[in-house]
């Protein structure tokens, strides 16, 4: 037998991949395994668990106050569209503005750490990791909250915007209201959970960061998903234009919206990714 007929009857990937370059590039294009992305996230988290609260609550008030510019961005594009059905199609585009500028930005979101600090207590469930993740996700949610408020309070009494745009950003907010307590929770375990899932998407995403990070947000606000941090800016807008009372904006947003954001988060991602992969290996 030759040598040409040797090798005609190896393997079809062996002959078409024979040196080195082309081997090393087959590799690059394998897809990391789930065990690659969970230690990928478990790292993160285990750094921000370890962060001070300083760095932890200024990161946070930049996050809070950046996703405004989802709120500002959606009512920019609804106030130059038609009002036609198909219009939110194109102006809740808008919404994952903030979202792009929180995630690249490495700044602290509340729907990130549901994910991200809990891994390392799922991994290690010991009291004073517990601790941490509480620490972590008390001055996290605080300072979004207070830069939601605050970029709130600047576009509800400096008249940056004319009335069109003003009108749009009313049109938003009052579009959240009119839901039930446990509507609006099932909607939030769906943002949680999606949320959730681009931080376990973005380890492998590579370029294809900036795509996921507006397929994701924009499906949330398609499905009318409740975010708490993104809602908590066009419910404050509200509050402060007098449009609905503060007790609205806790007993129909906020409660539910939490819990369901945290619920999504942790139950439905991360615990069973925890469970994905540490199943595994027993």
């Amino acid at each position: 037998m030759t040598k040409k007929q040797e090798k005609s009857e190896l393997p079809s990937a062996e002959v078409a991949v024979s040196t080195r370059i082309e081997k090393k590039q087959v590799e690059e294009r394998i897809a990391i395994t789930a065990h690659v992305v969970y230690e990928t996230i478990r790292r993160e988290g285990d750094e921000e668990l370890h962060r001070p609260a300083a760095a932890l609550a200024w990161s946070a008030l930049a996050a809070g106050l950046a996703m405004g510019f989802s709120f500002i961005a959606e009512a920019l594009l609804a106030s130059f569209l038609p009002d036609r059905p198909w219009s939110q199609l194109i102006s809740r585009i808008g919404y994952s503005v903030g979202f792009l500028i929180v995630v690249l930005g490495r700044q602290q979101l509340f729907t990130e750490n549901t994910l991200t600090a809990v891994l390392p207590f799922l991994l290690h469930k010991e009291w004073k990791i517990f601790v941490r993740v509480a620490r972590l996700w008390g001055v996290v949610l605080g300072a979004n909250l207070v830069g939601t408020f605050l970029f709130a309070l600047c576009i509800a009494h400096v008249a940056i915007f004319d009335s069109p745009v003003r009108q749009s950003l009313m049109n938003i907010g009052v579009s959240h209201l009119g839901s039930s307590f446990w509507i609006v929770f099932v909607r939030a375990v769906f943002a949680g959970w999606l949320i959730a899932l681009m931080v376990w998407l973005l380890p492998g995403a590579e370029s294809a960061r900036v795509s996921i990070i507006i397929i994701i947000t924009y499906l949330i606000t398609l499905g009318g998903f409740n975010h708490i941090i993104a809602g908590s800016t066009t419910m404050f807008y509200l509050v402060l234009m007098k449009s609905i009372s503060w007790g609205t904006y806790f007993g129909n947003f906020f409660f539910p919206t939490l819990l369901g954001n945290i619920f999504g988060g942790v139950s439905l991602v991360a615990a069973l990714g925890h469970a994905q992969v540490v199943g595994g290996k027993e």
